[in-house]
């Protein structure tokens, strides 16, 4: 019997070594990796000034900065990072802006195959887009903040927006599936800067004009933008991160102690972007900080 049972241990043991199996316990399983895919514009990919007058790509976007957090929390989640600079609704519904080349035709194309053959797998979309309908009119020939803003130009791409932004968002909704969490975004107001850039105030104060007033043009502009992106996303139950709160881009009030009366819309732009940075801009993207800030909206929208 002592034979027996010590042939019956042997096997035992034999076997577990040929499973693979250790003293510690069995080999877990790798968890099946999972995505976050990142939509959008130049906000969505880092751009960042190069001290040279020109931009390029980072890994410092504030979906850098989501992805980071949520990957400390799920090692097996992966950022599938689409978003390209200079996109607008336009361009990012059909294609067409250069150096924004997608296999299938535009941004939202690729969205919606890759979302399509990842059913099941995707855990997140974000999505920032529509706030390059109308930068574009806010510039002179030379690239510098403009003085005279092209109100025709920006009331255009106020429409595009209208009647865009609903068909994306529908599109987004659709591949991807009822249980994806989806998260769009509002825009902050980088032009609130031009109360504190001299080279403007004095500008707009031989034509006339104020920087308060280009200012508040803005902040409405940038609400008008913020409505129809929140109308259109609630309408497809996609999550908002109302980044325009988060940087108070309305409120025109002075803070008790504020150096210099600064608002603290224009506070909040000058700590978050490069806007106030006169050695490298002035740039309407987020820096490090304000990256990070964005990021924080975002993540407090994400379903636990």
């Amino acid at each position: 019997m002592v034979r027996e049972g010590l042939a019956v241990t042997a096997a035992v043991l034999t076997a577990v070594a040929a499973a693979g199996c250790s003293g510690d316990g069995p080999e877990q399983a790798k968890p099946e990796k999972s995505f976050y895919v990142s939509l959008g514009d130049s906000l969505s990919v880092g751009v960042q000034p190069d001290g040279k007058g020109g931009f390029g790509e980072t890994k410092e976007g504030y979906t850098d900065a989501l992805y980071r957090s949520l990957n400390d929390r799920d090692s097996a989640l992966r950022h599938e990072r689409m978003g390209c600079g200079g996109e607008d609704t336009s361009t990012f519904a059909r294609g067409g802006m250069q150096g924004c080349e997608y296999p299938a035709g535009s941004q939202l194309a690729e969205a919606e195959k890759f979302l399509r053959e990842n059913r099941g797998r995707v855990d997140l979309v974000t999505v920032d887009i529509g706030g390059n309908n109308f930068t574009g009119c806010a510039y002179d020939d030379n690239g510098e903040v403009a003085t005279d803003i092209d109100r025709s130009c920006v009331q255009e791409g106020l429409e595009r927006a209208e009647e865009e932004l609903p068909a994306i968002a529908e599109r987004l909704r659709s591949a991807a599936g009822d249980d994806v969490q989806i998260i769009g975004m509002t825009y902050y107001n980088p032009f609130l800067a031009a109360l504190l850039l001299e080279d403007v105030n004095q500008a707009l104060e031989g034509g006339g004009g104020t920087s308060e007033d280009l200012a508040r043009y803005a902040d409405g502009v940038l609400t008008d933008l913020n409505s129809t992106l929140t109308k259109a996303y609630g309408a497809q139950d996609i999550d908002v991160a109302d980044v325009s709160a988060a940087f108070d881009s309305g409120n025109f009030d002075v803070p008790a102690g504020s150096e210099g009366d600064v608002p603290a819309n224009v506070a909040k732009i000058c700590d978050f972007t490069w806007m106030c940075d006169v050695a490298q801009g002035p740039d309407i993207h987020t820096n490090a900080a304000g990256a990070r800030e964005i990021a924080g909206v975002f993540e407090a929208e994400v379903r636990r």
